[in-house]
């Protein structure tokens, strides 16, 4: 797996890699389709099978920029349409995409690279383009508190947010992989995040930093 949406999150850069445009300049279903098209056959070219993308967290205004433009738009049934559309473009390349982050997370105020955010509520527009692609194959949680049904974990470590939310709500019976579990909003040794990443029904953690020791411990441990 590779972490590549095109704009800034693109792991696979010039110049020996061609740049891609965010997400959120994408304005059309065609335009979509093709950027998947052109991801996935990149990520592809490079040896890898599987893609980080898309993005099907909706933009909202005052949030952290963490999603910014990585998300298509702040309207929930286009982000559901050309979310989709870049995921059918990435599949047709014969790659794996995962959509990211369920269940939501746009409304983050603050970037959970670096710190846990909480959000107390979530709409139906958050769910609702995770629900309308709920049959991709693979997709990523969020390293966010969701106030109204489990003020304590975050959703990657809470086994409410990924049964109740994730798994019946949304709908999703594919496979659920963690974000980066080095990433500043989590706490504890990787090992223990990992163990319990996977106790809380994620099918697989997600350890990306590269120090050996860490990916050692979570080796071991899992």
């Amino acid at each position: 797996m590779v972490d590549q949406e095109g704009g800034r999150v693109a792991r696979l850069k010039p110049p020996h890699w061609p740049a891609l445009p965010a997400a959120g300049s994408l304005c059309t279903a065609e335009d979509a389709f093709a950027h998947g098209r052109a991801l996935g056959a990149m990520v592809r070219e490079a040896g890898f099978t599987c893609t980080a993308a898309p993005v099907l967290d909706i933009r909202i205004p005052g949030a952290s920029d963490v999603v910014g433009d990585r998300a298509i738009t702040g309207d929930a049934a286009t982000v559901a349409r050309l979310g989709g559309e870049i995921a059918r473009g990435i599949i047709a390349e014969g790659v794996i995409p995962v959509m990211k982050h369920l269940p939501g997370h746009g409304r983050a105020l603050v970037d959970s690279h670096i710190s846990l955010p909480r959000v107390p509520a979530l709409t139906e527009d958050d769910l609702a383009p995770f629900i309308a692609n709920r049959n991709l194959p693979w997709a990523m949680t969020a390293h966010v508190v969701y106030e109204q049904y489990d003020p304590v974990n975050p959703g990657t470590l809470s086994p409410i947010i990924i049964q109740n939310l994730i798994r019946e709500r949304i709908g999703f019976k594919g496979i659920l992989v963690s974000d980066d579990l080095a990433m500043g909003a989590l706490s504890g040794a990787p090992a223990e995040r990992a163990t319990r990443a996977l106790a809380a029904g994620c099918d697989i953690a997600l350890y990306c930093p590269g120090d050996f020791e860490g990916n050692r411990a979570v080796l071991e441990a899992l």
